[in-house]
């Protein structure tokens, strides 16, 4: 029997990274909020690799952090292992990465959840979602509670309509034996919403007392830890170790007699996986002459002997895992823990979101995380917090936060969603986002922090500091490109020893910076009057003046992507209508229904001429 409960402005279904992000954030900006869990123990959870960032997901990270969101705090007082990814290469692709004590995390994100005003939290499962006028106005619960709400934001995860898939056997569930979430599916058609069916996979787990580690590489953090969020103060400190093997021939043989028994292979999983994150056995055979591939163990935290084997995620059946888990160096006498699994689970076609994440059917309802068709904690984390952003705006008559693809790794995630689509769960990379010279992770803070600060997330303190940083860099490449260095042994016995041309005469310290072998620490101790400043702030100095051309080019490049993107294209027009556009473009402008120019010049199947068929119509 059906009952009244409560009012609320915003309902979260869900509260993994998507679902805590989009609840902090619209409680933060004053809405009323009620975020639902099928368990309230799974807040936060992570079971696919206990890590916070990554490649390009460090950047995510630090841009939901620079925004006011929680994850780069979360992650700086739960982590016990840094490591800084791609040092070898350009400041565009360096990620910070991180092993998160992962029961420490949740606890610390469901208490964030409880202690935030306007906040309520609530174990339930959410059935149906229900409309009045085409716009959202109650959730109903399995237990037939209803809740009058305003807007509700999915973050389902991997819950929806959920099956895990152990070799032969199929079992309705989320992620770590958690009830799946099966009826809202339904309601979800019900309401004219195209639905996918992806699939993920999650590694075994073995007992740290099982494994030989004198026949693995350690992988020891960083020296030097650089914290996610910048508002960190004291610097994360490495408590725990990481370590390294292979697979051999023979776990490579093991699954080639058993592919037979493989559900991904048998037709058994329809579900589309992962492209970047496949099963161990779709590795095998994506890449045959591959001779290893890397294991990563990684403690489950700093209270478990639970450790997991990162890379070894797999569907096939019990008995074949322990063998493949047996054949790998130090793993000979492993104690599975828990047995690797595939999950299916539903998800919307983002084609069906507008750039607010807010669904083009109905409005009010948003979606964020991997029922949006990504992967990925930081992917959810930050669609999660875009969407409470926009659902608490739009309650209020605000426009939305859209960001583009000049701005931030987040425009291009939700750019790419609602713009292209998906066929496959999505992982944001750094060779995605065109402009990322410009979109570093040391510089989310410039980027982004004003922004945080005038949509009410970033306290006026936060945004002073972020102002008084970049102040001091200014002030700090304006001394730098006056100050000259003359000729002199020392300078000349660097120079040659960092295999640079010695001074025939004096060059300015701007100059000598920019070379590829020098940096701003090298020449300090020729540069007395060289003021103490942060870390961060020499970092970007020296960042600002090594990379100045090529900045000034995408920040050039970036103008011109927003002269498109600055030509809105109206509501109402009939794309159908338009004989000057070929037919596939007709089409899928009509499907899409961009918002300008600039977006869609990047629909599949709409030409550079198009585009210019399309100016011509309006004007331009």
């Amino acid at each position: 029997m059906d009952f009244f409960a409560g009012n609320y402005d915003i309902a979260v279904i869900g509260a993994g990274h998507a679902g805590i992000e989009a609840a902090l954030a619209g409680a933060r900006l004053g809405a009323s909020v009620i975020c639902f869990t099928i368990n309230l123990d799974a807040v936060g959870n992570m079971p696919c690799n206990p890590a916070v960032g990554g490649t390009a997901k460090g950047h995510l990270v630090r841009e939901i952090d620079a925004l006011g969101g929680e994850m780069g705090r979360a992650a700086d007082a739960t982590c016990i292992q840094y490591r800084m990814l791609n040092r070898g290469k350009g400041p565009a692709v360096h990620s910070l990465r991180a092993q998160a004590d992962r029961r420490a995390y949740q606890a610390y994100m469901k208490h964030q959840l409880e202690l935030t005003p306007n906040l309520a939290l609530k174990q339930a499962e959410v059935v149906s979602i229900g409309v009045q006028d085409g716009r959202v106005s109650f959730v109903k619960t399995h237990t037939g509670a209803k809740f009058s709400v305003r807007a509700v934001i999915v973050c389902s995860g991997t819950y929806l309509s959920g099956t895990t898939i152990i070799g032969p056997v199929f079992q309705p569930g989320g992620p770590d034996g958690m009830f799946p979430a099966n009826a809202l599916s339904d309601s979800l058609r019900s309401l004219g919403l195209p639905l996918l069916r992806f699939k993920t996979g999650t590694p075994a787990r073995i007992n740290r007392k099982s494994v030989d580690f004198s026949q693995m590489e350690p992988q020891y953090g960083d020296d030097e830890v650089v914290p996610f969020s910048f508002s960190t103060q004291t610097p994360p400190e490495n408590r725990a170790l990481c370590y390294l093997t292979y697979s051999t021939e023979k776990t490579h043989q093991i699954v080639r007699d058993n592919l037979h028994r493989s559900p991904l292979y048998s037709g058994k999983i329809t579900g589309v996986g992962p492209r970047y994150c496949p099963s161990f056995e779709d590795k095998i055979v994506r890449f045959p002459d591959k001779k290893r591939h890397q294991f990563f163990i990684e403690p489950m935290g700093l209270n478990t002997e639970e450790m997991y084997i990162q890379g070894l995620s797999s569907s096939l059946p019990e008995d074949v895992q322990i063998e493949m888990i047996h054949s790998v160096p130090g793993l000979e006498h492993a104690e599975i823990m828990r047995s690797a699994y595939a999950i299916e689970y539903d998800c919307i076609d983002p084609l069906a979101l507008k750039p607010s994440l807010e669904t083009k059917a109905v409005a009010g309802l948003y979606g964020a995380g991997q029922f949006n068709g990504t992967s990925g904690y930081e992917e959810a984390a930050g669609q999660g917090l875009i969407a409470g952003i926009n659902a608490a705006r739009a309650l209020t008559g605000l426009p939305p936060l859209v960001l583009d693809r000049g701005q931030a790794y987040l425009g291009v995630l939700i750019d790419d969603l609602v713009t292209k689509g998906t066929n496959e769960p999505y992982r944001m990379m750094t060779s995605r986002a065109e402009y990322r010279l410009v979109l570093r992770q040391d510089n989310a803070d410039f980027r982004l922090t004003p922004i945080g600060h005038e949509i009410g997330l970033v306290s006026d303190a936060q945004y002073e500091g972020v102002l008084e940083k970049y102040r001091l860099v200014n002030l700090e490449l304006a001394r730098v490109s006056k100050t000259h260095l003359a000729p002199s042994p020392e300078l000349d016995a660097l120079l040659v020893s960092r295999e640079t041309v010695p001074l025939k005469s004096g060059a300015s310290l701007a100059d000598l910076i920019r070379r590829p072998q020098l940096n701003y620490a090298l020449l300090a101790p020729f540069d007395p009057a060289r003021p103490a400043l942060p870390l961060a702030v020499c970092e970007q100095v020296d960042l600002s003046l090594k990379y100045e051309g090529y900045i000034e080019r995408q920040l050039a490049q970036i103008e011109q992507f927003r002269r498109l993107e600055s030509t809105p294209l109206p509501d109402d027009l009939d794309y159908a209508s338009l004989q000057m556009l070929r037919i596939e473009a007709r089409q899928k402008l009509n499907q899409i229904r961009p918002r300008s120019v600039g977006q869609a010049s990047r629909i599949s199947g709409v030409s550079p001429a198009d585009i210019t068929a399309l100016l011509l119509y309006l004007g331009h």
